[in-house]
């Protein structure tokens, strides 16, 4: 779609993607599509877009009439001791990947757009949702998720989607979004898309990057072990046979995971057994330099 954006120094036009860096500015650009009843679609990434973004672009650019992509590596969902100062950015190649899967706009403000100021505002989704898995007080902790789901919520008020598109492997994330939409009745659909996937199965991640060779090599056990989990699952009618065949295939590459839990798929309880229910296997592990996560679900026989 072409979309006639604002001169000035907030708007930018690439070769690769039309980029808007200012809130009014995107406003006004969807307007127009706005308007005359277009689909919005949006896909927000933090950039350092590898084949999984992509497929949630080319999902969106498929069903949606006009299609904005969020690029912000926003650092309220990062803690103290985490990795935002190197968190790796490739601006100008996230504009090609962006425009060449489809992308109209391109939204990628400073912090300070987003956060001016005087900002004391926060969506929380609380309960069990948010304070387990990388919730939990120990590991990244509700605070992650209460940066998470401000953000997003800040991102579908601006944008005003019709439909959001994110990644299955951040499941609880999709989880916990779903739950704020449901809850303050956003009026839009959460649409999670399958993990995209290495040749050797693992996760697509912008994080990979921090993988020596060595570790590399070791950190496809992690999809090996989600597989046997469901596999030895379902086979013996046993999700502790499937767990321990899960440990089995870390421990065999010397991973020690932070933590390998099955919980209800969509309300992130904890479950002894097979419930008749999707049940997701979470997994996160540090693997040399990259603290990586993945997960599968575990969908009851016939359903």
């Amino acid at each position: 779609m072409n979309l006639d954006l604002l001169s000035g120094d907030t708007v930018t036009t690439s070769a690769a993607a039309r980029v808007v860096r200012g809130v009014d500015e995107l406003r006004l650009a969807l307007a127009p599509a706005r308007r005359e009843g277009r689909a919005i679609g949006l896909v927000p990434t933090m950039g350092f877009l590898h084949e999984g973004h992509v497929s949630l672009l080319r999902a969106a650019h498929a069903e949606c009439d006009v299609l904005v992509m969020s690029l912000f590596v926003n650092p309220t969902q990062f803690g103290p001791n985490e990795d935002l100062d190197r968190y790796p950015r490739d601006e100008e190649r996230d504009l090609r990947l962006a425009g060449d899967a489809g992308v109209d706009l391109v939204f990628a403000p400073a912090a300070s757009e987003l956060y001016p100021d005087g900002f004391a505002t926060a969506v929380e989704v609380s309960g069990g949702l948010t304070s387990v898995l990388d919730g939990d007080p120990g590991r990244r902790g509700p605070g992650h998720f209460r940066g998470v789901t401000t953000v997003v919520a800040k991102l579908f008020n601006i944008v005003g989607p019709d439909i959001a598109y994110f990644g299955q492997k951040d499941a609880q994330q999709a989880a916990v979004i779903k739950r704020m939409v449901r809850d303050l009745d956003f009026p839009l659909r959460v649409e999670v898309m399958p993990t995209v996937r290495e040749a050797d199965g693992l996760a697509m991640s912008s994080r990979n990057v921090y993988l020596e060779p060595a570790d590399r090599a070791r950190a496809a056990a992690i999809s090996r072990a989600l597989a046997a989990a469901e596999r030895q699952a379902l086979a013996t009618d046993s999700l502790a046979a499937g767990l321990a065949a899960a440990r089995a295939e870390l421990a065999a590459a010397a991973i020690e995971p932070e933590y390998l839990e099955a919980r209800d798929a969509e309300t992130l309880e904890p479950v002894d057994g097979l419930t008749g229910h999707p049940i997701l296997v979470a997994v996160a592990a540090r693997v040399g330099g990259a603290r990586l996560i993945d997960n599968v679900v575990i969908e009851p026989p016939g359903g």
